[in-house]
């Protein structure tokens, strides 16, 4: 299904003027036509009037109005029309119905926020019984943001961890839209659900050895936490990859929410601290011996004491217990002799 963009003018106004106007001769044409009729005159102007008093409306049904970044997809009869894309007042044929199969859909995105509790026009039948919401049938062409429930997915080394998306989307073949899918909506949720959770599986959630992310054959550093525009980038690839069909464009796709799930957090976390307590003590271990050598060599440099082996280990060892200890040191004086 290819979209067919309609190029009528934008003539609603004039129709508009002349429905009413042509509704106000009808009007004094039916009242003359009563007096004639009273007096005894052919009765075919009351009849002319009061049939276009009847059915004069019908052609108020073939005005359109369109907003800014708003498109109509008309159908006739069942068969596909075209797409009225520019702002402006319209009047199309009235018997062109307009569809929009997703316009009850209500998602997490910026074009649904608020529409449960904002004013919604009402369609009320005549006898009072059944009251109707009536529906906006327009399809909104605006970037709109997605944003897709959390969703629990277990990474390449089985941990499992929860991760929520944001989606920037647009519309941008109507028709496909319509026709190529029953609820472009709904499709654009689920293959939001399904691309994340093929991207995510590929990753670990932190820096893992012997993991391959991009298909090479060669283990690399890549991770959910520390490639995170890579892997929304993938993501957004996904997404759009399955979603051309339906006429969407995906123009951007971020993480907004990364954690380990509840039941394995504490110990990840436990984890983590182990990992930085190492690095920490790795740290300061490198930077005590460098002050211990830089010491000994300051020392030899200048002939400021000859220390012979034993008393160089001797020196060497309390320097690291003193740089490396975890509190402050409590030096002792020694007034005697070493030996």
């Amino acid at each position: 299904m290819k979209e067919r963009v309609l190029k009528n003018k934008k003539n609603g106004m004039a129709i508009l003027a002349l429905t009413i106007l042509l509704y106000a001769v009808a009007i004094l044409c039916f009242c003359l036509g009563i007096h004639l009729v009273t007096k005894g005159k052919s009765p075919v102007l009351l009849v002319i009037s009061s049939i276009w008093l009847c059915l004069g409306w019908i052609p108020l049904l073939g005005l359109k109005i369109l907003k800014p970044q708003e498109a109509l997809v008309l159908t006739l009869f069942g068969k596909y029309v075209g797409t009225l894309k520019d702002e402006g007042f319209y009047f199309v044929n009235p018997f062109c119905t307009s569809v929009n199969p997703a316009a009850k859909t209500k998602l997490s995105q910026s074009g649904d926020v608020g529409g449960s509790s904002a004013k919604q026009p009402l369609a009320i039948s005549l006898n009072g019984a059944n009251i109707q919401e009536a529906v906006n049938k327009k399809i909104s062409l605006k970037i709109m943001t997605l944003n897709n429930n959390r969703q629990k997915i277990n990474d390449c080394l089985g941990n499992p961890v929860e991760i929520g998306i944001a989606v920037m989307w647009r519309v941008t073949d109507t028709a496909k839209a319509v026709f190529q899918v029953d609820n472009y909506k709904e499709y654009l949720s689920l293959q939001c659900d399904s691309a994340l959770r093929d991207i995510v599986r590929i990753y670990p959630y932190d820096v893992a050895p012997n993991v391959d992310t991009t298909g090479d054959g060669v283990a690399d550093e890549g991770s959910l936490r520390g490639s995170s525009e890579i892997v929304a980038s993938r993501i957004r690839n996904e997404i759009q990859n399955k979603v051309q069909e339906a006429g969407l464009e995906i123009i951007e796709a971020k993480i907004t929410y990364l954690a380990y799930a509840p039941e394995i957090a504490a110990v990840m976390l436990q984890r983590q601290q182990a990992s930085a307590v190492i690095d920490a003590r790795k740290m300061i271990v490198d930077g005590a011996v460098g002050m211990v050598e830089m010491a000994l060599e300051r020392l030899s440099e200048k002939h400021t004491v000859e220390l012979d082996e034993e008393r160089k280990a001797a020196m060497v060892s309390n320097l690291l217990v003193v740089l490396c200890g975890n509190h402050d040191a409590q030096p002792i004086v020694n007034t005697g002799s070493l030996y």
